[in-house]
């Protein structure tokens, strides 16, 4: 092919978007497309749980069973009031999916806004705000937890709102570090100069652009949102009784572990797959994603 037609070629075929490419880049990662597939089916199996055929009631108890190890009639086992483990593991998955999933969406409301003001308005304000994270930071995160759920309550919803509330320190940091390098671009000032107010400027132009990065540490911020609600569960502050999630499974199996293994082994396998899958998923669209990444690849 003559260098003529090449640069012809080139400039009749469409450039790639960024979202375009990053779909194409992450379909070439396995190891992240393993896990998001993985991923969605443990949501699948979790939500559906009330729906699926031949499940027990994770709540129906039966102490002529208590502590059966697996079996046909129990694929998982029982635990030690004969409650069938697979169903509990379901049900307990939806809690836990949960709890890392709202306390994620909570940090995002927290950080997004409270990082893009501090950028979009700059100094002083910028300086106070950007501090206050400073000083949360050197405070114990899991310590601020404990503190909100003793002082206030130690319902479902107070759980969700307390971790979110300490996730948001480094999404903060990384909304302000894009909208100070947004700011200044052409769309910006075009936005600015057909009479765009501040508030439309900063979240109808500029948060959008930061969508890349903020995407990538979500997939990062929900298993730690998860395995911070596993050790609450661990000190008794998680979820109460009669409900569980993951966390609390481990917990119970754990007092037992030498006499009932399983009761420990098969949730502790569904965290850690699943902790293990966001981080590879979140890996993967950390590629997908890099700038610097595309330009190698480009």
């Amino acid at each position: 092919m003559s260098a003529a037609t090449l640069a012809t070629a080139l400039a009749a075929a469409p450039p790639r978007s960024l979202w375009s490419d990053a779909r194409r880049r992450l379909a070439r990662n396995r190891a992240a497309l393993g896990a998001a597939w993985f991923l969605a089916a443990v949501a699948v199996a979790c939500f559906a749980a009330p729906w699926l055929p031949g499940l027990a009631d994770p709540a129906a108890q039966d102490l002529a069973l208590g502590a059966a190890a697996p079996s046909a009639a129990h694929w998982l086992g029982t635990d030690e009031l004969g409650r069938d483990l697979l169903a509990r593991l379901l049900y307990g998955g939806r809690i836990s999916l949960l709890v890392g999933i709202v306390g994620t969406l909570v940090s995002l409301l927290v950080g997004v806004t409270w990082g893009a003001v501090a950028g979009y308005v700059g100094g002083k304000l910028d300086e106070l705000m950007m501090r206050t994270v400073d000083v949360l930071y050197a405070l114990p995160t899991i310590f601020l937890v404990i503190l909100l759920l003793v002082f206030f309550s130690r319902s479902l919803l107070m759980l969700f709102v307390a971790l979110g509330l300490v996730q948001w320190l480094t999404m903060a940091r990384i909304v302000r570090g894009q909208v100070l390098s947004l700011k200044g671009q052409n769309f910006v000032e075009a936005a600015r100069a057909i009479g765009a107010g501040d508030a439309a400027i900063l979240f109808r132009h500029i948060v959008p652009n930061t969508l890349g990065p903020v995407i990538v540490y979500t997939t990062l911020t929900v298993p730690a949102v998860i395995l911070q609600e596993a050790f609450l569960s661990f000190l008794g502050l998680g979820v109460q009784p009669p409900a569980a999630s993951w966390g609390t499974l481990v917990s119970d199996g754990a007092r037992v572990l030498a006499l009932f293994p399983w009761l420990v082994v098969f949730p502790g396998l569904a965290l850690s797959l699943t902790l293990l899958s966001f981080n590879f998923l979140g890996d993967g669209l950390r590629d997908a994603l890099d700038p610097q990444d595309r330009k190698v690849a480009g």
